[in-house]
């Protein structure tokens, strides 16, 4: 781990991967490996904390996650509930502020009430920023970011030629959200599926075969001294003046 704070990453996103092969690995239902994954959700959030990671974004249920078997999207859904519940007493002792993005009207009432207090509680922590992806899909976010800008144009508030990079991504849900510097997927798979396509421009990505329940301190310090040894140029040049 790299002791220069510089080298930390403001921003990190974590696509939560692998557990139910972990689950499986284990001789268990794949309910217990979303109850351990929930568990490494919590530890890492107070390690990303310990070591200056600003905000911290994870990937915890999809738009594409409804097509699972009913009895596991129920199961997920009373363990975000539960989750959101216990987060608050959490968040507010350690000055973390909450949010979720994704789509939410498909989302039941009290999982919706859940997540409406927990954000309304911790809006005036001034700490880590945790942001809980659940019914999210990057292109969805981005249709429904296209609608909100075109509402614009058509009510005479915004012409076509004032559409910027800045007004599309003041439309998406992470508005006001740098993009990340850093996205790790766990599990092996080297592959964004659907997850913040547009703030992933210029992130870099990390990748590792350690399933979610298994990811603590020391694979989030690999992430990052992995990401400290990178050259982020952003489309420029490197550091010897060489075009990329």
């Amino acid at each position: 781990m790299p002791d220069d704070k510089h080298n930390v990453p403001a921003h990190v996103a974590i696509i939560l991967d692998g557990n139910g092969r972990w689950a499986k690995a284990h001789g268990l239902p794949r309910n217990a490996g979303h109850l351990r994954g929930a568990k490494a959700v919590e530890d890492i959030l107070s390690v990303a904390d310990d070591l200056g990671i600003r905000y911290l974004t994870v990937y915890a249920f999809s738009t594409e996650n409804w097509s699972r078997p009913q009895e596991e999207v129920a199961a997920l859904m009373k363990l975000l509930k539960e989750y959101l519940v216990g987060s608050i007493k959490k968040s507010m002792k350690n000055n973390v502020r909450c949010q979720v993005i994704g789509e939410r009207s498909r989302l039941s009432a009290d999982v919706l009430e859940s997540i409406e207090r927990l954000e309304e509680a911790t809006a005036g922590n001034t700490g880590l920023t945790f942001t809980i992806a659940i019914n999210y899909g990057s292109r969805d976010e981005i249709t429904r970011a296209v609608r909100r800008v075109a509402a614009r144009v058509q009510s005479g508030e915004l012409s076509p030629e004032e559409i910027t990079d800045d007004v599309i991504g003041g439309a998406l849900d992470t508005a006001g959200l740098p993009d990340p510097d850093l996205l790790i997927r766990t599990m092996g798979e080297q592959r964004l599926s659907n997850f913040l396509l547009w703030q992933c421009a210029y992130t870099e990505f990390y990748f590792t075969p350690v399933a979610w329940p298994d990811f603590g301190k020391k694979e989030l310090e690999d992430a990052i001294a992995a990401y400290a040894g990178r050259n982020r140029k952003f489309g420029g040049l490197k550091d010897n003046g060489e075009q990329s």
